[in-house]
């Protein structure tokens, strides 16, 4: 059975991305959750991976075609993966949509040449085109170096990648608080068992094992989200989608400017060992360049902070089809009133925003209690 392979929805702010490379030639065998190609968009690089497993029977777009969320990129058979490899069948580019420039077809017997990820987004950055370095005949891998060499030749203007991505996510947003009906809850959290619990972690194990708090409030609202129903799903064609899988967006501002939120999968299910190894990767690879299409996609709920330096409360916009966000504050020292004294504690401003359309405030309420419960008993978590 042939199965279309189409372009995911990476986000409420992404309508369409370029694609740039395949991953992928005809005749190979595909997996679930393998990388199949790269497309551009406002976020940047992004690692797109096939939801079938199979062959790849057709490649439907070009590399530098501009294609619209949902079309069909390739066709997949999901029944011969295990198939002998058929003839290659070549490519059939669609004609880019306006604005996008197609890089021209290759002459016969031309070589593509691999291309390092450091020297991609080094090009991505000089605007240089691909199809140059990767068509310049035969050779080993395109490093830096290449990237540099045709860059002073030929210097094109640099796309402003950052004005670009906060034209999306303005016009996300901007729809997000036109449609969905919000909500705003919170409530002061004692942050000082969390904060006493972590002091105390952190001290018995290496520096790279480190905890940060940030990982303490994602498992919490992973928690509350997998006990309280209306809070980790999406809302789509009028009515409420419960997600069977807690999936963690987290915020994460890029070095160039903007904000992503990709996700920290099974957030739930993961102690906190595992999940401070799998933020910092996300981290890591985001702000490189290097992101992949399924952390994006699959995210059910979203955590944004601004962090130690950030402001005291966060009000933050749900980001569609998702129905819930919390936003969490930076941790101040205040006066607290423990056990009828009156002391100075560190405290943590918890926000959820909600979706009227799929809870109340009473529901608010509960699920934002349940994280400030769960944030009192760290080493439940």
């Amino acid at each position: 059975m042939q199965i279309d392979f189409r372009l995911p929805s990476l986000g409420a702010d992404m309508e369409s991305a370029i694609l740039t490379q395949w991953l992928k030639k005809p005749g190979e065998a595909i997996r679930r959750g393998e990388a199949i190609a790269v497309v551009e968009t406002a976020k940047g690089l992004i690692d797109v991976e096939s939801f079938d497993e199979g062959k790849v029977v057709e490649l439907i777009v070009g590399p530098g075609a501009k294609v619209p969320v949902g079309a069909v990129l390739a066709r997949i058979d999901s029944e011969t993966a295990s198939a002998a490899p058929a003839a290659p069948v070549p490519a059939a580019p669609v004609a880019p949509s306006e604005g996008a420039v197609a890089p021209a077809p290759p002459a016969p017997g031309a070589h593509r040449r691999p291309i390092s990820p450091a020297a991609r987004r080094r090009a991505h950055e000089l605007g240089i085109d691909l199809a140059r370095l990767e068509q310049a005949g035969p050779g080993g891998i395109i490093h830096i170096e290449d990237v540099e060499k045709l860059a002073a030749q030929v210097v094109p203007a640099a796309p402003d990648t950052r004005s670009a991505m906060r034209t999306a996510i303005g016009a996300a947003m901007a729809r997000s608080k036109r449609e969905i009906p919000h909500y705003y809850l919170g409530q002061t959290v004692d942050f000082g068992p969390a904060r006493a619990w972590l002091l105390n972690y952190n001290s018995q194990v290496a520096v790279a094992e480190r905890l940060i708090e940030g990982v303490l409030i994602v498992k919490a609202v992973a928690l509350a989200a997998a006990r309280i129903e209306g809070f980790n799903g999406y809302f789509r064609e009028q009515r409420f989608e419960p997600a069977t899988a807690v999936h963690v967006g987290t915020a994460i501002a890029l070095r160039g400017g903007g904000l992503v939120a990709p996700a920290l999968l099974d957030a739930d299910r993961k102690d906190l060992k595992t999940l401070m190894r799998e933020f910092s990767d996300l981290v890591t690879r985001v702000r490189g360049g290097h992101m992949r299409s399924g952390e994006f996609a699959a995210a059910t709920i979203t955590v944004t902070s601004l962090g130690s330096d950030g402001a005291d409360v966060l009000y933050p916009i749900i980001n569609p089809p998702q129905v819930a966000i919390v936003g969490a504050g930076a941790v101040t020292e205040r006066p607290w009133v423990l056990e009828g004294k009156l002391t100075v504690r560190p405290v943590l401003d918890l926000t959820v925003a909600g979706d009227h359309r799929v809870t109340d405030g009473r529901a608010g309420s509960h699920f934002v209690h349940t994280v400030a419960s769960l944030l009192a008993t760290p080493e439940a978590l």
